[in-house]
Parts: structure tokens; C-alpha cells; sequence
């Protein structure tokens, strides 16, 4: 590492090795010399002369040898690091210099290598949803019926689990993956299409044979390894497809930050933690802190995710006509931000949902003191059954909670709900009679253990079945800092 110039911190902290080589110098320039490798076959089997299977056998020879420093210098003399890597490839294969890149525009090469790396990389993107989904379901089935206090409002709502919960967050990853499986479809080569997509240049290779040049594409589009092609472009392949792309990758840094959040605010009640590694450091002046780091971390990639649809969306926008050079830079650094980003927040998500801890004395604490405020509206009932009126005892109710709540606030008191209540000559039940209806806490959330059992069986286990092959393998979740 050079420690002299601006590193880029996704690379250098934060991503998985896998991704990194997808937006690599070499992986592109040598997926550039695949297509042209393509072009120069596809032209030969369909009968183009000019084209030679010695030719094709000699850059097949030199895919992987790249030259880059013959290409650096030639790119610094004519400015357009295509015709650069024209250039170097055919001082290495001087038998095929005469036909690489023939008939062919510079977007043949930069787009369908685009696709090529993104078709790549939105399946890193999935074998990693995946995994984060079969943490979360391990730890949902595991917490089922761990009774939790739910919040609306971020105030005290109704005992739900900790199971349940993290149900929320399996069904908001599993659109994302769906969003995927959708755009995987729409991801398709570029092709050979020529300067604005007419094909003009190689239907004059090809003589005026319009189904050869059909063929071209199709057969050029398959040894890329696609299974379809554009039919119609202008000389990019349609930006539009960034911006979908874009849109779903930020699918998945909002469902991460919204995780993230919940856990860093669950972090502060101390009912449920992110793992702490054993020699971490919380903070450099108060050593006693265990400050949530990598849900911060997630969140703070996430928002960065959040943010680049914008860029993509004017992108297409501005496409004057067939095609303006103004999505060129920024996209060399919005689309691998994108998939990085992405990579950075699931790496994360990977390595928290692996060990998460949770509380359940404190959990108990909590629901305790807002136990008595849950139960109104069971002791509501109960005194309808018993011949109330219920909107009499609805305001009764309503004037004690206020009560015990602001003493509760004010003097920092135990909440006496229940004796306020079974004081009153009007409230049919004693004080005894309302502990008992208190009950369990347990029994104040409702279905969430059979919800989380019954979705987890019914729909995220067979999901996880079926893409059992992207889970066998090894996915990297090792922080480096």
C-alpha cells in the first residue's frame, strides 16, 4: 500500500477480496481482450476471410498477458484507453492486429465488460443476502418466544419476541433478493451493435447479410456467456439498467440500516448487542463503553448507498439521443461504489447476525414496568364481561395511566397502575383479581411464536433450500478494522 496518496477505504478496510478483483484493472482489460477474443471468432465461424483462426489462436495466447505499461503510455499520447489497449494487445499479436476490435466501437468492449462484471457481482451480492437471511432465520427460530417490549413510536407498545422481530428484518432482505432474481433477467450483453447500435459496420463486413450480423450478436453475446442480448441499442447498452440496478442495491442498504438502527437503539437498553470481540475497544477516554461500531458502520455505508440512485437516475437522463460521454465518469466510480458498498454492508451484516446476544433479564425489566400500562386493554374487557360500560371504563383507565405515568416521570416511582385502579369502587375487579389478570407476560404477544415458527417453516426454509448451492460455499465476513 502507498502511503503517500488517498486510499480508497472500501478497498482498504472495509470489502471482500472477491469483489475487489470483479473492479479490477486486470479483470476488466482482460475481459476487454475476452470480447475482442469473441468478436474475432463469431466473424470467422460465420465466414469473415479476413479473420483467421491463427490470429484467433494468438490472442487467445495473450488474453491473460497484459502490457500495461505499453498501454499507460500509448493511452497518455492519444487520450482513449481503448484504442490504448488496441494498441498493446496488437504489439503482442501482430499476426491479429490487423482485425482486433473490427468493425467494432469502443462500447463494444466497455459495456458488455460492464455487464460481464455485474452479472458477477450481483451474484457475490446474492450468495451473501442468502447467508444473512440463514443467520437471521437460525436466530428467529432460536428467540421464537423470547418475550421483548415492542415499540410504535419508539414508545412502549406490546410485548412481541425477539423471534418475531427479526422476522421483519428475513422479509425486507427476501424482496431484496427477489429484486435481484428480477434484475438478473434484465442484465443482458450489449452485443456487437456497432458506433449508434445500427449494426452499419458490420453489415458492410458481412456484405450486406443481415442475418449474419444477427448471428454475430447472438453468437458474440453466448461465448460472453449471456444468455440474451439487447435487441435494440444506441452505442451504450441502456442506462436505464444502471438505474434499476442502483435502485436495487440501495434496496439492500435500507433494509441494512434499518437493522442497524434497531440494534444500536437495542444496544442502548441493553436488551440485545452486536458482538464484542474480547481485546475491542469501545471508546479511548471511557473504557467502560461497548459502543455498537459495526451496526454504526452499516448504517453509515448505507446512507452512502442510499444516495447514488440520484446519480444514476439523472445519468439516464442526460443520455442526449444515442449516447453523450458525460456517463463516463462518473460511472467508473458510481458502479463500483455501488456493488462495494453493498459487499461492505452485507460483510457486516454477515458478521454481526453470526453472534448477536441478547438480554433477557433486562429484556424482563423492561417489560415489567410497562406491563401494567399493556394489560388495560384485556382489564377493558374483563369489565365489559363483567356489565361495565366500556367507554366509562375506558376513561377511568385513561385518567389513571396518565397518572401513574407522569409519577412515573416525575418522581422516578414504580408504576402503581393497578393499585390506582384497584382502589376505585368503580373498577369491578380487586387488586388481586388484577394481578391475576396481569398474568404472564408471556401471554401478552399474542401469535408471535407461531408467526415466526409457521413463516420461517412455510417460507424462508424452503427458500433457503433452493439456493442451498450458493450457501455451501465460503463467504468472507472477517472485519479487518
Amino acid at each position: 500500500m502507498n502511503r503517500d496518496i488517498y486510499q480508497e477505504p472500501l478497498v482498504s478496510r472495509y470489502t471482500s477480496k472477491a469483489m475487489q478483483e470483479l473492479f479490477s484493472e486486470r479483470f476488466k482489460f482482460t475481459h476487454w481482450r475476452k470480447c475482442w477474443i469473441a468478436l474475432a471468432e463469431a466473424q470467422h465461424e460465420l465466414g469473415l476471410a479476413a479473420v483467421t483462426e491463427e490470429m484467433i489462436n494468438e490472442l487467445k495466447a495473450n488474453v491473460d498477458n497484459i502490457n500495461f505499461d505499453v498501454a499507460i503510455e500509448k493511452e497518455k499520447e492519444i487520450r482513449h484507453d481503448v484504442m490504448a489497449h488496441v494498441f498493446a494487445y496488437g504489439r503482442q499479436c501482430p499476426l491479429a492486429e490487423p482485425i482486433i476490435h473490427l468493425g467494432a466501437t469502443s462500447q463494444f468492449v466497455v459495456c458488455n465488460t460492464d455487464l460481464m462484471v455485474q452479472k458477477l457481482a450481483l451474484g457475490l451480492i446474492k450468495q451473501s443476502l442468502l447467508r444473512v437471511i440463514q443467520n437471521l432465520a437460525t436466530f428467529s427460530l432460536q428467540q421464537k418466544a423470547t418475550a421483548t417490549l415492542g415499540y410504535t413510536h419508539y414508545q412502549p407498545a406490546q410485548p412481541t419476541t425477539v423471534g418475531k422481530r427479526n422476522t421483519l428484518y428475513i422479509q425486507d432482505l427476501i424482496m431484496d433478493l427477489e429484486y435481484i432474481e428480477h434484475l438478473e433477467k434484465q442484465i443482458k450483453a450489449r452485443g456487437a451493435k456497432g458506433t449508434v447500435g445500427t449494426q452499419a459496420t458490420f453489415i458492410e463486413l458481412f456484405n450486406g447479410d443481415h442475418e449474419k450480423v444477427r448471428e454475430l450478436d447472438r453468437r458474440v453475446a453466448e461465448k460472453l456467456h449471456f444468455d440474451n442480448v439487447f435487441s435494440v441499442t444506441g452505442q451504450t447498452y441502456p442506462r436505464k439498467l444502471d438505474m434499476k440496478t442502483s435502485e436495487t442495491l440501495a434496496g439492500i442498504g435500507s433494509s441494512a440500516h434499518k437493522f442497524a438502527v434497531d440494534l444500536r437503539l437495542l444496544s442502548n437498553l441493553k436488551v440485545q448487542e452486536e458482538p464484542f470481540a474480547s481485546k475491542q475497544v469501545g471508546s479511548s477516554a471511557m473504557a467502560y463503553k461497548r459502543n455498537p461500531m459495526r451496526s454504526e458502520r452499516m448504517t453509515g455505508l448505507a446512507r452512502k448507498l442510499m444516495g447514488l440512485p440520484a446519480n444514476f437516475g439523472a445519468t439516464a437522463a442526460n443520455q442526449w439521443f444515442e449516447r453523450t460521454l458525460d456517463d463516463s465518469a462518473i460511472r467508473r466510480m458510481d458502479i463500483a461504489q455501488a456493488f462495494l458498498l453493498t459487499d461492505a454492508i452485507l460483510k457486516l451484516y454477515i458478521n454481526i447476525t453470526n453472534d448477536m446476544v441478547v438480554y433477557p433479564k433486562q429484556i424482563e425489566k423492561y417489560l415489567r414496568e410497562e406491563l401494567p400500562f399493556m394489560a388495560t386493554e384485556k382489564i377493558l374487557m374483563a369489565c365489559v364481561e363483567r356489565g361495565e360500560s366500556r367507554q366509562e371504563m375506558h376513561e377511568i383507565i385513561r385518567e389513571y395511566s396518565v397518572e401513574a405515568g407522569a409519577a412515573v416521570k416525575n418522581h422516578g416511582v414504580a408504576n402503581d397502575l393497578l393499585q390506582r385502579l384497584g382502589n376505585d369502587d368503580r373498577v369491578p375487579f380487586g387488586q388481586k383479581e388484577l394481578d391475576d389478570l396481569l398474568g404472564n407476560y408471556q401471554e401478552f404477544t399474542g401469535r408471535a411464536a407461531e408467526q415466526t415458527e409457521e413463516y420461517l417453516q412455510e417460507e424462508v426454509q424452503p427458500l433457503l433450500e433452493k439456493h442451498k448451492d450458493a450457501l455451501s460455499g465460503d463467504i468472507d465476513s472477517t472485519l479487518t478494522v
